[in-house]
């Protein structure tokens, strides 16, 4: 039986339909967590509620775009209504990466519209939703907050553009200033650095791209979104009531630095 590290706490996750969002809720919900999930996309939020069913405990759902804080707000109402209590934990895990026919765009010749909303989905993102929750947690003494950065964050990458390193990184910078602003409440605030992980993200790259990634990586293998999941649990879990502050690759040894 999975240990019930989460039980009692209810836990919010962005980008929550699929990908390492759908595996970090199921794996939140499998520790005795109830879930909120938000995601864009309402067919496909709706269809990973129903997948975690047969898991059982509480799931509440809304769709919302993170970008927009009015509808984040909308949405926290929506599913405040059907929770007894605050927000423990929250998740900003909702990120794009835009890309055509499988490659990023330069800079130079990068659609402005497309730069405003990589900022606004991966970091404007984060902070809504952080800016929503923290007063409670900040009222409870208690909370814990998991941003999902990227190795792009920290080292250039040819396959991916500049908006999304630039917002994955400033997520980092984000991460370090909730820790010390926080941290005297009771607060942790970390942040993952994904590698490549096995996602319909990644599989937007071309497969000799992510096939050069894993020639790179230590482990000789992209990961999978469960092992990205349960470093996000751990990282909220009793364990690790002393970290915060920190950026965690979970990268198999690719960009080692």
């Amino acid at each position: 039986m999975m240990p019930q590290r989460q039980a009692g706490r209810r836990v919010l996750v962005t980008g929550a339909a699929s990908g390492i969002g759908a595996a970090i809720s199921r794996q939140y919900l499998q520790e005795g967590a109830a879930l909120v999930l938000i995601d864009v996309n309402a067919q496909a939020l709706a269809a990973h509620a129903e997948s975690l069913a047969e898991i059982g405990g509480q799931v509440v759902w809304a769709v919302a775009n993170v970008a927009d804080y009015r509808a984040c707000e909308a949405a926290l109402a929506q599913v405040r209504a059907k929770l007894d209590g605050d927000i423990d934990i929250l998740i900003n895990n909702a990120g794009i990466s835009p890309k055509t026919n499988g490659k990023p765009a330069n800079f130079w010749e990068m659609d402005p519209d497309e730069w405003q909303r990589v900022v606004g989905v991966n970091l404007h993102g984060a902070f809504n939703w952080a800016r929503l929750l923290t007063p409670a947690m900040v009222r409870n003494r208690f909370g814990s907050i998991v941003n999902m950065s990227s190795v792009a964050g920290k080292a250039h990458l040819t396959f991916t553009a500049a908006h999304y390193g630039t917002t994955k990184a400033a997520l980092i910078g984000l991460t370090r200033d909730l820790a010390g602003e926080l941290g005297p409440h009771g607060i942790t605030v970390n942040a993952i650095a994904p590698g490549r992980i096995n996602t319909p993200l990644m599989r937007t790259a071309s497969p000799e791209t992510n096939l050069a990634v894993i020639q790179e990586t230590a482990l000789r293998r992209l990961g999978e979104p469960q092992e990205v999941a349960e470093m996000s649990c751990f990282l909220t879990s009793p364990e690790s009531r002393f970290v915060t502050g920190q950026v965690v690759d979970v990268a198999g040894g690719w960009m080692m630095t």
